[in-house]
């Protein structure tokens, strides 16, 4: 597959540049600049000025933590009786029912490995 040009995006206001880079094609862009930087080691501060080259381990560790805290929307069918057990528990904890099935997921996950 051809590569897109690196030609840097025009926009007419900050509000629309912010809106492209809140796109996923915006995100993909902005994960496919940090990992180029990562490499090449010239990650800089917003004020322009060089910062040494950050240890490797470190920067793929918090690009680990941000996967794992990333998220992506599904559909999946669900048994109504479950559903409805998520609804009671999330009433008696104050908490959404889909944070109860995240949290249900993934404690079961956990106990599979």
């Amino acid at each position: 597959m051809p590569r897109k040009s690196a030609e840097p995006q025009k926009f007419k206001s900050e509000s629309e540049e912010a809106a492209w880079y809140a796109t996923p094609e915006g995100r993909r862009q902005t994960e496919r600049e940090f990992t180029r930087a990562i490499r090449q080691g010239r990650l800089t501060r917003s004020d322009g000025r060089d910062i040494p080259k950050t240890d490797p381990k470190l920067l793929n560790a918090l690009m680990e933590r941000a996967r794992r805290n990333a998220t992506r929307a599904i559909s999946i069918r669900v048994p109504i009786a479950d559903l409805e057990r998520a609804r009671q528990i999330a009433a008696k904890t104050g908490v959404g029912y889909q944070s109860v099935l995240k949290k249900a997921i993934r404690e079961g996950l956990k106990r599979a490995v």
